[in-house]
């Protein structure tokens, strides 16, 4: 399998409300979107919004379930102040604060927001793995 991915889709409770939730931090909204589905182009991924149960039905999975996912979306920024920064702008759209940003044991700077659905995003600066000029991470070869 090539070393890829091509969408990160979160099944939401309310699609409206998570679509306007994104737009309101200042994302740019794909003209594929249909009704159903809203697409995002975040650097060569792509995020996508679709109703949580529409979603499980198309896994052929339970939509039932809460609490921690087992796992967190994570946006990079180049310097401790946007990590703060864009955590008030996450909060301020609509989102919730669940950590603020702090120092973290490995040498980096983060803090956690959730979307209204409760999809955790860690805001990240990480000074082991800095961003190239287009502000996407680059990994150690």
């Amino acid at each position: 399998m090539k070393q890829t991915i091509s969408f990160v889709t979160l099944g939401v409770s309310d699609l409206d409300r998570s679509r306007q939730f994104y737009k309101t931090l200042g994302w740019q909204e794909s003209s594929g979107s249909q009704e159903n589905v809203a697409f995002f182009q975040v650097g060569n991924i792509a995020f996508a919004l679709f109703g949580r149960e529409s979603l499980a039905d198309d896994a052929t999975v339970s939509p039932v379930g809460s609490g921690f996912p087992g796992f967190s979306l994570a946006h990079n920024v180049a310097s401790e102040l946007e990590v703060d920064a864009t955590l008030q702008e996450a909060v301020a759209a609509g989102g919730s604060l669940i950590r603020a940003g702090a120092k973290a044991s490995w040498g980096g700077f983060r803090g956690y927001f959730a979307d209204p659905d409760g999809f955790l995003w860690e805001v990240c600066f990480n000074p082991f793995f800095p961003l190239n000029k287009d502000g996407f991470v680059q990994l150690p070869k």
